[in-house]
Order: C-alpha cells, then sequence, then structure tokens
C-alpha cells in the first residue's frame, strides 16, 4: 500500500507539470545499518535550497522509486547519508539507466557507505567509506579554487566534522578538496586524502562531499554553499 502511494504521490507530481518547468530532485535518505541523526536537518536544508534556487524536491526512503519510469522524473537523486545495502538488483538496473541517460547524482557523507557489493555504484560515488576520526576540526587544502563548489573557500578551509578515510578511490575523480591529515587525528590515506569530488560518469554527472556528518553541517553557510553548488553541478548543464 505505501509503494502505491509513493507511486501515486510521483504522478501526481508530473501531472501537475512541475518536472516540466523546472529540474526535479530526489533526496533518498534510507540506512539499512547507521543512521545518522542529522538526516532530517540534511533534507530540511535541500528542500530550502530548491526553493530559493527553482528546482524541485522529492524525499524518500521507499525504494520504490528506483524504477526506470519513476527515476525518469528527475534531474539528479542525492543519496543523503545512505548506509547499507538498499537496493535490489532491478533497482540497481534503474539507476544505471538513469545515469546512463544523463542522470545526476550527488553522495552526501555516508553515501560512500552504502552498496559495497555493487562495484558500478563505488565508481560512481568515488570510492567507499574505510573507518573514521571522532568530529573534530581540521584543515582542508582546497585544490580547485576556481570551481563553483569551492570558490567561496579561499585556499584552506577548517571546519569541524567526521572525517571519513576511503578505499576504492576511483582515477577518475577530479579532487575538489583534500584532507591536511597532519591537522587532526584518525586519518590514513596519507598526503593524497581527498575529501570532496567530482566527475562525469556514465554518461551523467557524480558529485560527493564527505562533510555532512553532524546537525550543526547543515547551518554552516560555507558547507551550505558547498552542497548546494554540488547539486547545481549535476543539475544545471
Amino acid at each position: 500500500m505505501k509503494s502505491s502511494l509513493v507511486l501515486l504521490l510521483f504522478a501526481l507530481i508530473v501531472s501537475a507539470g512541475y518536472t516540466q518547468e523546472q529540474q526535479s530532485v530526489l533526496v533518498f535518505t534510507k540506512t539499512d545499518a547507521y543512521r545518522h541523526k542529522s538526516i532530517e536537518a540534511g533534507v530540511s536544508l535541500i528542500e530550502r535550497l530548491g526553493r530559493e534556487n527553482r528546482f524541485d524536491v522529492t524525499h524518500t526512503e521507499d525504494t520504490v522509486v528506483f524504477s526506470r519510469d519513476s527515476l525518469s522524473h528527475f534531474d539528479a537523486v542525492v543519496f543523503l547519508n545512505t548506509t547499507g545495502d538498499i537496493l535490489d538488483e532491478e533497482q540497481q538496473k534503474a539507476f544505471e539507466i538513469f545515469m546512463e541517460k544523463g542522470g545526476g547524482f550527488v553522495g552526501v557523507h555516508a553515501a560512500a557507505n552504502t552498496e559495497f557489493d555493487w562495484p558500478w555504484y563505488g565508481m560512481l560515488v568515488g570510492a567507499y567509506f574505510e573507518g573514521h576520526s571522532g568530529v573534530q576540526e581540521a584543515t582542508i587544502q582546497v585544490k580547485m579554487p576556481t570551481h563553483t563548489t569551492c570558490s567561496h573557500l579561499g585556499d584552506t578551509w577548517m571546519r569541524t566534522d567526521e572525517w571519513y578515510n576511503f578505499k576504492q578511490i576511483s582515477p577518475n575523480i577530479k579532487v575538489l578538496l583534500n584532507l591536511d591529515e597532519s591537522t587532526y587525528e584518525g586519518g590514513t590515506n596519507g598526503p593524497s586524502h581527498p575529501i570532496a569530488w567530482y566527475q562525469e560518469f556514465a554518461g551523467g554527472r557524480s558529485f560527493y562531499t564527505g562533510g555532512g556528518h553532524t546537525e550543526e553541517s547543515y547551518e554552516e553557510e560555507a558547507f551550505v554553499q558547498h552542497l548546494l553548488e554540488g547539486i547545481k553541478y549535476c543539475l544545471f548543464r
């Protein structure tokens, strides 16, 4: 019954013409492992950013939306602190087709701690989670100061969050921000420790940021701008 209601909602959105008038973003927050307390703050923020920047936002944790028809009504999908094994094979295939047709993907924080048994997804995100530090302040090196996602940051960015270490880092990612492991405890990637990046992937665009563990992140002006520009990178092309 719940799945039928979700599909009906999507049909009503499309029939109202919203997805025809402006870009449309799906925010997906399903978890099958650790669940972040900051998810609700993240959803509220992206909904507000949509109102302010003329893109529609639909939030769900129902995997029924991962069908070819339902995904065709969206321009980008945000995996906001998802965790674990959350899509079946048919839903995975629908998402792959979505990207092949020019879709956008935005991964936030624990999106890298998701779908470890789906190699395509790991390449889409750009890396997989491999442990983390405690919540602490660290210095971030801005590697692409002219890119819209970090042009407001200067040469370095000091902020507080939980810092991920990564494995299976794709050679195809374009690193936007790099963690300076000498400025905090718990880093294991060494001098090359990407924490935000983008890439063109499988016909579409992908942006990932490792920030967003804490609720405070979604009230932090610099991080909010960083996330907004990542969404816009995947939408307006």
